[in-house]
Formats: structure tokens, sequence, C-alpha cells
């Protein structure tokens, strides 16, 4: 636990900070009144979320494609097993 007076904390925020963030109890004590010093967490976000490409051949899903040059032209093709 670490306990600062506000003048401390004014010339050492960032320390105070880091000290917050590692878990560890901060106090800044001010005129006989303590403060805590606590980190709020946001919390991660637990709704799943749709694909936003929908893949129509297993092979592409399966990394099992490859490009191929054809007339002229670049054409996709399936990889020989």
């Amino acid at each position: 636990m670490k306990k600062y007076s506000v003048s401390q904390v004014r010339e050492r925020l960032s320390d105070a900070l880091d000290e917050a963030d590692r878990g560890a109890s901060v106090l800044i004590e001010r005129r006989g009144v303590t403060y805590r010093l606590s980190v709020d967490r946001r919390r991660a976000s637990r709704r799943s979320r749709s694909p936003q490409i929908e893949i129509l051949d297993k092979a592409v899903e399966a990394g099992e494609w490859s490009w191929d040059w054809q007339d002229g032209q670049l054409r996709f093709r399936a990889r020989r097993r």
C-alpha cells in the first residue's frame, strides 16, 4: 500500500497511477481526509458476433486452393492432393 500527500501526487502522478494499475492500494491524504485511488477496468463484450463473410466453398475455408494462369486470365483452382 502506498500513501501519498497531495503535493507528492502532483510530483509523482504517473507513479501513483502505475501502482494502482498493478493492483496495489494507493491512498492520497489531503487535510486529514484519505482518498483511495482505484482502477475501473472495462469489461470485454461477451455478445457473439455474426460472421461478415459467408464462405461457400469448403476448400477455400480449409486453405486448399491456389491461383492458376489460364488463357490470359487469373483463375481460382483447388489444390491437388
